[in-house]
């Protein structure tokens, strides 16, 4: 269970000293660029890293002023993110050469590749700015962009702004949302990183949850339509012309 609690990596030592902040801009260039990366904790990690902000940047370097300690976190942490989502959709594109030049078969069909080409060419940024926020999508959604062809320039100019969008909005969060309940309600958050987690978590897999419901009614209703079309069709198959 260490493996996807963020405190645990977040307070992680080596020999006594702290390296959290090392570990902590890793995990987001591997969840982000790597397939590996999408089992990893992503938005509980960036709101835990805003509450422990003072402590993981005093590793690298100590700054006066709360505010600049916290701003310069989470430049570091999105730098990290566009450095990740970049190395994802070089990646892609790199696999893309040889997924069409595919042959279709039962479970891979050209014409899907195509479309998803030319969604991204049309809801691209849009896409890469949701998925920066949907954990598991936005590990995915970098290398798709690469494997279709997304424009370089189009890509890196919403990956930059997703991830400032993404590490910005979560570590601010995490770091006043904790001073406001310490002053205000005198409550630590730090004692209630579990339920901070488990909140996280609901909140952020609820719309891959309706996705998916919606996704597997879609498939459905797609599925009777082809099934009818095959019944009309003189020479009925899975390979369309």
């Amino acid at each position: 269970m260490q493996l996807i609690n963020p405190e645990f990596y977040i307070n992680l030592q080596l020999g006594g000293v702290p390296v959290g902040i090392y570990v902590v801009l890793f995990i987001v260039f591997a969840e982000t660029g790597l397939f590996a990366g999408f089992f990893l904790p992503g938005d509980s990690l960036l709101f835990l890293a805003g509450i422990y902000s003072t402590e993981l940047l005093s590793t690298v370097l100590v700054l006066d002023g709360d505010f600049i300690n916290v701003f310069v976190l989470a430049l570091l942490i999105a730098a990290s993110g566009v450095v990740g989502n970049t190395f994802g959709y070089w990646f892609g594109a790199k696999s893309g050469t040889y997924l069409y030049a595919k042959e279709d078969t039962f479970w891979f069909k050209k014409k899907y590749l195509i479309q998803s080409h030319e969604f991204f060419e049309k809801h691209g940024g849009r896409a890469i700015i949701f998925a920066r926020f949907l954990p598991i999508i936005r590990t995915f959604a970098p290398i798709i962009a690469g494997v279709v062809g997304m424009d370089k320039k189009k890509f890196m100019l919403y990956n930059i702004v997703s991830s400032i969008l993404w590490s910005f909005t979560l570590i601010f969060a995490g770091h006043y949302l904790y001073e406001l309940f310490i002053k205000e309600f005198d409550i630590d958050l730090k004692s209630h990183i579990e339920k901070i987690i488990i909140g996280i978590v609901l909140i952020t897999t609820v719309p891959l949850i309706l996705n998916a419901l919606k996704g597997n009614k879609v498939t459905e209703e797609e599925f009777k339509k082809e099934a009818t079309d095959d019944d009309d069709n003189e020479n009925p198959g899975i390979f369309p012309n």
